[in-house]
């Protein structure tokens, strides 16, 4: 398994796996949105980036996140957005390595904490993030504010 930064000749390997990701949480995003989170992820400015996950030279997964201020320590916190295992790589410790890789980077540039949500009947991702936290009770809300 290879993990590294996404690079610019990535995109067809990630909007396949993007579209994926996006048909298992039953979401329709335009295909401007899509482009523009590409284009973030190539922008060296921007807090997003991705790293992915490769199996015998194939990208199988994905992890997208940045990082951003906190009110609750003195430093940065990385809020990981977006991880997906493609269908016929699950089982084979993509996710996990994608978690301890992102936990590692954060850790290496000083970030105070990794945290992520999931859909609560997601029961394969829930037991993969159990075992690095429990549960803490929050619960999200989404107030939609454009489009």
């Amino acid at each position: 398994m290879e993990l590294r930064d996404a690079n610019p000749q990535d995109r067809p390997a990630w909007e396949s796996l993007w579209s994926d990701y996006l048909r298992f949480y039953k979401v329709d995003l335009s295909p401007a949105v899509t482009a523009h989170t590409w284009n973030r992820l190539m922008d060296p400015a921007s807090p997003m980036s991705g790293r992915f996950a490769f199996v015998n030279g194939v990208m199988q997964g994905f992890a997208l996140f940045h990082h951003h201020c906190s009110t609750w320590v003195a430093g940065d916190d990385c809020y990981l957005e977006d991880l997906f295992v493609a269908d016929t790589a699950r089982g084979l410790g993509i996710g996990r390595a994608l978690i301890d890789d992102l936990a590692a980077l954060a850790r290496a540039r000083g970030w105070h904490r990794l945290y992520w949500h999931t859909d609560e009947g997601n029961a394969r991702a829930r037991a993969l993030y159990d075992s690095y936290a429990p549960y803490d009770g929050h619960v999200r809300y989404r107030l939609k504010l454009q489009g």
